[in-house]
């Protein structure tokens, strides 16, 4: 029995998830967006039965027992929690909230009902090239895997930003190219590798603040450039670069993973590596001299259903392979909120989330103050007024 679907948000990507949803035979019951014009067009566009601008109203149906949140990050951790509390599984877009506070509320709620599907949705670590990548650092094809020297990642796409001004746009809503990208990129640093960071430092620039577009009063704060390292627990360093520049909806992305005895490498969605021999050439059957090439490890060729103009491919066929997960995840039990957990073990948990939005934070600050910032884990919710709080406590100590 395949649960029935909520979607939360009418934007480009809830329009490439419903036909893939659809396609695996999933029952798209309800589509809720911020107004009632948006949730109605999109539901005539996709043909989905139900629409609403009121997020109850999705919640509580009782045919909707799987939700996936794909709209402003301001309304993550409160949907999340709501749809966790009254039973519904959840799929949540990154990122985990707006914050680590949020992303703590949401780790909470999953730990509290741990019989139900929640999520977060990195879709890369479902990419074919990057499950191979990772089964190749793990059987040790670059040797020991907590000797891993650099994972060096270039991305350089299109602009981020919409016909209008929204959300995308202001860095403090959850706009820009480090929340957007490169909490991707983060994520699947420590999936490939196991390890996780401890320190940051990073460089973020809103190089473009105006656009034909959106102009006059309202200017651009979501970075389109930011380049980061981080320094990870066993040693390896990562460095990044991610560049929004580029003109039209193209899309180049290359991960490099290194070692002393070679490297791993994902280009698109092709898998290479090379293993460094004592002898840097070889005869050709020519008899001349030639560096060793690339093994070819790995190479997509699987042509998408549903793409996407705005969507980069990686993330649509990640998103693809996580629905596929899903699926098998609810074929095997006969109960619609009965699930297995093997299939989608690969998916990023809550707890990945926070530690993602705990590392932008600390890339954030390292950012202002412009030096290393060491990566600090919420366990408490933080005190909403701390001048309050230590008032009261001066006056229970003066009354003791």
């Amino acid at each position: 029995m395949l649960p029935g679907i909520g979607v939360f948000g009418t934007g480009a990507i809830a329009k490439v998830l419903v036909p893939f949803l659809k396609e695996k035979g999933f029952a798209v019951e309800a589509i809720w967006g911020v107004t009632l014009h948006e949730a109605e067009s999109a539901a005539k566009e996709l043909k989905i039965p139900f629409f609403t601008n009121k997020i109850d109203d999705v919640l509580l149906k009782k045919n909707v027992n799987l939700v996936f949140i794909v709209c402003a990050p301001n309304l993550h951790a409160q949907i999340s929690v709501k749809a966790l509390g009254i039973g519904k599984h959840v799929v949540c877009d990154k990122p985990a909230g707006l914050c680590q506070a949020e992303a703590l509320k949401m780790v909470r709620a999953a730990q509290y009902y741990p019989t139900l599907i929640s999520i977060i949705n990195h879709s890369l670590r479902f990419l074919p090239a990057f499950s191979h990548m990772r089964k190749h650092i793990q059987d040790g094809y670059l040797g020991n895997p907590d000797e891993l020297t650099l994972v060096d990642v270039r991305v350089q796409m299109g602009s981020l930003l919409g016909e209008t001004y929204n959300w995308l746009c202001d860095d403090t809503m959850g706009g820009g190219t480090l929340t957007l990208v490169g909490s991707h990129v983060i994520d699947l640093v420590s999936f490939l590798t196991g390890q996780k960071v401890v320190k940051v430092q990073g460089v973020l620039r809103t190089f473009v603040d105006e656009t034909l577009k959106v102009n006059g009063i309202r200017k651009i704060t979501a970075p389109d450039f930011c380049t980061f390292q981080l320094q990870m627990d066993k040693g390896l360093l990562v460095t990044a670069t991610l560049n929004n520049h580029l003109p039209g909806p193209c899309f180049n992305q290359e991960i490099y993973v290194c070692s002393k005895k070679g490297y791993l490498v994902v280009r698109g969605g092709d898998l290479h590596g090379r293993l460094h021999k004592s002898n840097l050439t070889k005869i050709d059957d020519d008899g001349k001299r030639g560096h060793d090439k690339e093994d070819v490890i790995y190479v997509d060729v699987e042509d998408l259903s549903c793409a996407s103009s705005v969507v980069p491919k990686p993330y649509v066929k990640g998103l693809c392979k996580m629905i596929s997960a899903l699926k098998e995840a609810f074929l095997p039990v006969k109960e619609q909120m009965d699930w297995v957990k093997e299939p989608v073990r690969a998916a990023a948990t809550f707890e990945d989330g926070q530690r993602v939005q705990a590392t932008m934070e600390a890339l954030r600050q390292s950012n202002e103050d412009g030096c290393w910032t060491s990566v600090q884990l919420l366990t408490e919710p933080p005190d909403p007024n701390p001048a309050l709080s230590a008032a009261v406590r001066r006056t229970a100590i003066s009354l003791q």
